[in-house]
């Protein structure tokens, strides 16, 4: 049970990272660009696109506002397919 729970964890990281990309690419910014208009560090922001960072729901309200989206657009996300397609031999 609890490696289901860190699998949906890891899931849901990853799709975040994901949709933030998908984002800042119809937006046409680097990742430094959104980085420096959020005020995050290039690699501060790279981790949490990678789906490597549990980033707080204020710095989520940040890029949100730098992209010019509502947090809903942000975490728009089908967890449960992230999970699917998650190995949880990787975990």
């Amino acid at each position: 049970m609890e490696a289901l729970f860190l699998a949906k964890e890891v899931a849901f990281l990853n799709g975040l990272g994901t949709r933030l990309k998908e984002i800042r690419h119809q937006k046409a910014l680097t990742q430094e660009e959104l980085a420096h208009i959020a005020g995050f560090t290039r690699s501060y922001y790279t981790e949490v696109e990678n789906g490597k960072r549990n980033i707080s729901i204020l710095n989520l309200y940040k890029l949100a506002h730098a992209l010019e989206v509502s947090l809903v657009e942000i975490v728009d996300i089908d967890l449960e397919l992230n999970c699917t397609n998650y190995d949880l031999k990787k975990g």
